[in-house]
């Protein structure tokens, strides 16, 4: 599970150093600008339409042994040899479309000052941010500020051909929705992710799905996370993802760099779920995927770690089928060791939830927390980044084995160094808000993601009997978790337990900030990110919204949080932080009784009640409010370069790290190195 919000995170060095000339290197180092110390540092690469680019670095890069340089750097090649599978599986035009532009972008030597020049290269950049030509958040198709003329003029100009289809979806209405949650519709049929072929229906899903049983009832295998389902002569038939299967030629050369990784692993542990995560890219088989995840869970020593394969989600409809992503971590030491009182405490936080007692674990296992910086990032998890991942998904391994959270420190150390204040003093209710929020707010994000991670989605059991979520709660799955883990973390946010275990200085002043931004967000500042008159689609966004309406609903005949009109903008003010608390952990008892009984009504009428709607007048309110702010809504990254340095062997001697001068150039590396896929697969 992701967590995609900012937060706070500590202050952070790091010094980045020259190479030698090396053929291969050198070619590398003449495309990359060298950031020489931390006060020099230039965080924000550019910004254009509501997306900003920035820089993260790696700190205690140089503590580490060349060894362990060299497992982060196979590890991280392994990643972004799978990038082009995210833009597949985003939409089945993706690559088509993406090379076409690339080529106008790399050869067109006509007038690169006029705006429809301008507005196309726009609409490459959003493209390559999005992973493909719908937008990463809103889902809605990316529309072209230029004309389908200039485009036609654009493509003759550099003789680049663009199969009819795929010229015409850049334009035209089809393929709208990338991800269509809407309720009371074909889910399946109205997405344009490429997860289902054409003429696949939600029944169709549902049906081939529910014939499958799993060899032990008690440990459900992921059916359909690995794999395309499409119809072939009227018959539903799943094509995987694996070696000579669906995207063969790129899995064959992200084995091929795990196969490095795993001779350099830090310890057996590691090199043994390596080596079943190898297994699993060559067969597919759904059992060695759940044999590597509980050897992957169990494997908790060493300095490096990464998530890698398809994991998550969010972009099925119906929640079965998982995007690639990978990213790569250096463990934190200083401050992993501070928030792995979490993990140790986590039973009393089962024990001491609101849960119904049935529906507590008697036994929390194997929660483990680590702050990581990040060393690189590809597919599902980049240029837009999650800020905290707890993993794997299955409820089953949760419960027998445990899970790993983990905060990326240098993420969130990047947002925060890029950010501003302007924004907040905009829509905070007064004063004593704004003071909360500037001294406190950081540590209360950082906090509640890490409650989110550790405590929240290893907390809670399903029923007897009870399938998993996504066959149960179907469509409402991802953001029904989301928001149970939030409701976790807000739960204990306000309880004086986190200034025992030595987490906070003052647990009440860290619980009202998180309290008002949480509030203030769902309420309000989070509907800049969406144009007026959408529907709220996103699972995190849904649940942000269906969390802070449905509470402020229930606390309004006592006025726990007062809607307040001044000079005609709106304030979310908070009257009895303790009542919200209270409501909070009747929302967190509702929320998890639907999940451990499969209530799928209830989920509805939550999400569809609170969760969808966007009351038009404060939308229109908020938009012209944040008018004034030319920073944009959403961030993401280049990822920073690792230049190994040969000596006359072909052995590793050094690896360096350097920064991307901009986004285009990291871009285009990256569609000339891992092309590794067809443009129709």
């Amino acid at each position: 599970m992701k967590l995609n919000k900012l937060l706070f995170f500590i202050a952070i060095v790091f010094t980045m150093i020259a190479c030698k000339k090396d053929p291969n290197v050198q070619d590398q180092i003449n495309q990359q600008e060298q950031e020489i110390a931390q006060d020099k540092f230039e965080y924000e690469v550019e910004q254009f339409a509501d997306l900003k680019i920035l820089r993260y670095q790696i700190p205690g890069w140089d503590n580490l042994t060349l060894k362990e340089q060299k497992l982060v750097y196979y590890l991280v090649q392994a990643g972004l040899s799978g990038r082009d599978i995210m833009w597949d599986q985003n939409y089945r035009h993706n690559l088509t479309i993406r090379k076409a532009l690339e080529k106008v972008y790399t050869t067109y030597e006509g007038d690169k000052n006029s705006e429809d020049w301008k507005a196309f290269e726009t609409y490459l950049k959003r493209v390559w941010f999005s992973n493909g030509i719908h937008h990463h958040y809103s889902n809605d198709k990316i529309k072209p500020e230029f004309s389908q003329d200039y485009f036609s003029s654009l493509l003759a100009a550099t003789s680049t051909e663009l199969p009819k289809e795929a010229y015409e979806v850049i334009f035209n209405n089809e393929d709208a929705k990338k991800v269509n949650q809407a309720k009371g519709v074909d889910n399946v049929a109205l997405s344009a992710v490429n997860f289902y072929g054409p003429k696949v229906t939600n029944a169709d899903v549902e049906s081939f799905y529910g014939k499958m049983k799993s060899p032990n009832p008690d440990m459900p295998l992921s059916y359909g996370l690995n794999s395309q389902l499409v119809k072939e002569n009227g018959k539903l038939k799943e094509r995987v993802y694996k070696s000579g299967g669906l995207y063969g030629s790129a899995i064959d050369e992200i084995i091929k760099w795990l196969e490095k990784a795993k001779e350099v692993a830090e310890n057996q542990a590691q090199g043994d779920a390596i080596g079943l995560l190898i297994e699993y890219y060559k067969t597919g088989d759904l059992q060695t995927w759940d044999d590597y995840n509980v050897a992957w869970t169990a494997a908790t020593e060493g300095n490096i770690d990464y998530i890698n394969s398809f994991i998550e989600v969010y972009n099925d409809p119906l929640g079965y089928r998982g995007s690639y992503e990978t990213i790569v971590q250096i463990k934190d030491f200083d401050m992993s060791k501070k928030m792995a009182v979490l993990s140790e405490n986590a039973q009393w936080f089962e024990d001491n939830s609101p849960l119904m007692s049935e529906h507590k674990k008697d036994s929390v296992v194997g929660v483990s927390y680590k702050v990581v910086a990040v060393a690189g990032e590809a597919g599902d998890a980049s240029p837009s980044t999650p800020i905290g991942v707890n993993l794997p998904n299955a409820n089953w391994i949760r419960a027998a084995v445990g899970s790993k959270s983990v905060s990326l420190g240098n993420i969130i150390e990047a947002y925060n160094n890029a950010g501003g204040s302007g924004r907040l003093k905009e829509f905070v209710h007064d004063e004593e808000e704004f003071e909360l929020e500037e001294k406190y707010g950081q540590v209360a994000d950082k906090l509640h993601t890490a409650l989110h991670e550790v405590v929240g989605h290893a907390s809670g059991q399903l029923n007897p009997g009870v399938g998993e979520t996504k066959e149960t709660l179907k469509n409402y799955a991802s953001t029904m978790e989301e928001g149970r883990a939030d409701l976790v973390g807000l739960y204990y946010l306000m309880d004086p337990k986190l200034q025992e275990l030595g987490l906070v200085e003052d647990w009440e002043k860290v619980g009202k900030a998180a309290y008002d931004g949480y509030i203030r967000n769902g309420l309000m500042t989070q509907l800049i990110r969406l144009n007026l008159g959408d529907d709220v689609e996103e699972a995190h966004m849904r649940n942000r919204q269906w969390v802070s309406a449905w509470a402020f609903e229930q606390g309004a005949k006592d006025n726990v949080i007062e809607k307040v009109t001044r000079d005609g903008k709106t304030y979310y003010n908070i009257n009895d932080y303790q009542k919200l608390r209270e409501i909070f952990g009747r929302l967190l008892r509702e929320t998890q009784r639907i999940k451990s009984e499969g209530d799928y009504k209830a989920a509805e009428a939550l999400v569809e009640g609170y969760g969808v709607k966007v009351d038009q007048a404060t939308h229109t309110e908020v938009l012209k409010r944040n008018e004034q702010f030319t920073s944009a809504p959403y961030s993401g990254f280049v990822n920073p370069v690792l230049v190994p340095e040969m000596d006359e062997n072909g052995e590793i001697t050094k690896i360096m790290v350097t920064q991307p001068k901009d986004f285009a150039m990291q871009m285009l590396e990256y569609s000339k190195k891992y092309n590794f896929l067809p443009e129709v697969n």
